[in-house]
């Protein structure tokens, strides 16, 4: 399937990441209607529901942006819906997927209910005053290929691969580390703070909070000067990655093995285009990397038509 470069050249392309953990009911119904709407308002990118809620990134022109968001509200269990919009000169995405699935972001645990029990917010203004405090842990809730490209200063990095991983490595380490310390944790957006701080709950640590509206947020408002936050911030989309007032950053990912690659990484003799990258070249085959270089071939080929070639997704959190 091929799309237009025509089509994908808007002047100005709206970007929409939001969730809400709420239960829903008739979620097959609900994403069979909103395919629909997104597909009348050509509308791009990823929406994933549970019967736990929503979560998503989609992109389209600001006018079929606030359609969908307003159909979304329309539905009688959403009350309030965590919303957040930045721009682009592309579209960042290159085809639509309603998808259903067991939840919105794969903790892999029961019983966890961030709808009925989350840690406490701490709002951006508030944020760097909270986490200097002595009696406060910071821990990254983000993945490794994330934190690898960005991060706040002192922050605790649990070197996951999967948010699955993620409560396994949590238990141990406040079995270790706890004692009288508060945790305070962030992510990108602020839905898996919400779920891993519910989890933390449910196992009886009381003193969890959570950056309201994650990274994204907080480099929105906090200008850059008074910013602890130190490099760029990995997003799920085209852009790989933002800085401070939500800019388009400077990182590219290796379509191999979905790493963020810095301009640094390009010089490396591992990195070939579309091929590897330092992080994957010893892990393909040399049949893995012919046919690599078979889709670069095909995918500058239609860029040469003037045609978008659909390549694979950025990673999924």
């Amino acid at each position: 399937m091929t799309t237009s470069n025509s089509e994908s050249n808007q002047k100005e392309w709206k970007i929409a990441s939001l969730y809400q953990f709420v239960k829903l009911k008739n979620v097959a119904n609900k994403q069979k209607d909103l395919q629909i709407v997104c597909e009348q308002n050509s509308i791009f990118g990823t929406l994933i529901l549970a019967e736990e809620g929503i979560n998503g990134t989609i992109t389209g022109s600001p006018e079929s942006i606030d359609v969908i968001i307003s159909e979304i509200k329309k539905w009688p269990e959403i009350k309030t819906l965590e919303v957040k919009y930045t721009s682009s000169t592309i579209s960042n995405f290159r085809r639509l997927k309603i998808k259903r699935k067991n939840e919105i972001v794969t903790m892999g645990q029961d019983n966890v209910d961030p709808e009925a029990i989350t840690g406490e917010y701490v709002a951006p203004k508030d944020w760097n005053d909270f986490v200097k405090r002595d009696d406060v842990l910071l821990i990254d809730a983000r993945n490794e290929y994330e934190t690898m490209i960005g991060h706040f200063e002192d922050a605790i990095d649990p070197h996951t691969d999967t948010f699955t991983e993620f409560p396994d490595w949590i238990t141990e380490f406040i079995d270790q580390n706890l004692g009288d310390k508060k945790i305070a944790m962030y992510c990108t957006g602020g839905i898996r703070c919400e779920k891993a701080s519910s989890y933390l709950k449910s196992k009886g640590v009381e003193e969890v909070y959570q950056l309201q509206g994650g990274i994204l947020k907080y480099l929105e408002e906090i200008p850059e000067e008074n910013s602890l936050w130190k490099g760029e911030c990995f997003v799920f989309d085209q852009r790989v990655s933002i800085k401070h007032e939500l800019s388009e950053g400077n990182y590219r990912l290796c379509y191999s093995c979905q790493f963020p690659v810095s301009d640094h990484d390009l010089e490396s003799p591992f990195y070939e285009e579309g091929v590897t990258c330092d992080n994957c070249y010893d892990l393909l085959t040399d049949d893995q990397k012919i046919s690599r270089r078979e889709r670069q071939k095909q995918i500058l080929l239609a860029r040469d038509r003037g045609e978008l070639h659909l390549g694979r997704d950025p990673k999924k959190s």
